[in-house]
């Protein structure tokens, strides 16, 4: 299925944007107008669709820029919904108190209100909306019920006029997520063949299973990646560092791009830039460096050849 005549929308290569430099952290300091302009000024491009994961400062910023300085930017608009369950199966911590649990479902619930405002504040803008992100698969550590997710699905349909979806690994989407992805506009699914040890060589090939197993089950769905990318960095931890490095994440993007752009399926390379913040201290971590400009801005080999000045 031609995922942009589905949303209707034009064809254009998409990216996910967090733009947290160094010593900034999410709840805590945020980039200022003037970083996310220079952000997108070096994003607008080569990209015309932007995924942003939860209605935080961060975010409205973002609109705010998108809009006053008339960047040509369509974004999918997220709510990042935290732990309602335990998950005792995740191995960095999905177990919280009772009291935590049940601050987090009013947390989500408004999340949720905000998703829907910033929907109707930004119809130029936001082109599609996300109830949350990587919620049910089962190492997460902010587990939601597939039914009560349900429920924020139907809540949000019911007070925006976007098309929504919920963002989740390909793998729950088999079986878990059934009830789920008959109610969604759309389908969003995540694949990393890196975090399952595939080489270079492997990688589109798994990419395309992965894709295919979801859109043959739903075939009156689109369905559209909302996540695919290359680590550049890693310690050892979940990836073999052999398996990573700049040369690799261009390979990956350029197969990708040119099998989604014959086959018009959306798809968001994850990300655009490196975040530091994220994962353990070790700098090496390889959740820090997925980005295909470092945290610098400095582009890594795959958009060496796009550097523009501005």
């Amino acid at each position: 299925m031609n995922t942009f005549n589905a949303l209707g929308i034009e064809p254009g290569r998409a990216i996910c944007y967090s733009g947290f430099r160094e010593g900034q952290v999410p709840g805590q300091s945020y980039p200022t107008y003037d970083e996310v302009k220079e952000d997108l000024s070096i994003l607008e491009p080569d990209f015309k669709y932007l995924r942003m994961y939860d209605c935080d400062p961060h975010t409205l910023t973002t609109l705010e820029v998108i809009r006053k300085e008339k960047f040509d930017f369509k974004l999918m608009l997220g709510a990042f919904i935290v732990a309602e369950m335990n998950n005792f199966n995740c191995p960095w911590g999905g177990v919280h108190t009772e009291e935590k649990l049940e601050a987090n479902v009013a947390l989500n619930q408004h999340k949720v209100q905000r998703l829907i405002e910033l929907a109707n504040q930004y119809p130029e803008i936001v082109f599609s909306l996300s109830v949350g992100n990587e919620a049910c698969v089962g190492w997460t550590d902010h587990y939601v019920h597939e039914n009560q997710v349900l429920e924020y699905t139907k809540q949000v349909k019911a007070a925006a006029k976007q098309p929504v979806t919920f963002c989740e690994n390909y793998e729950p989407w088999h079986f878990k997520l059934e009830k789920l992805a008959h109610q969604l506009d759309f389908i969003s699914i995540h694949t990393y063949p890196v975090w399952e040890y595939k080489h270079i060589d492997e990688a589109l090939e798994y990419t395309k299973q992965n894709y295919y197993s979801v859109a043959d089950k739903y075939r009156e769905k689109a369905v559209v990646i909302t996540e695919a990318g290359w680590a550049t960095n890693s310690n050892g931890r979940g990836i073999n560092p052999e398996n990573v490095n700049e040369l690799y994440q261009k390979i990956y993007f350029e197969r990708l791009m040119a099998w989604v752009e014959e086959e018009n399926i959306l798809t968001f390379f994850f990300e655009a830039f490196d975040e530091p913040w994220k994962g353990s201290p070790e700098p090496l971590e390889p959740e820090k460096h997925w980005g295909i400009y470092k945290v610098d801005r400095t582009p890594k080999l795959v958009m060496q050849s796009y550097q523009k000045v501005f």
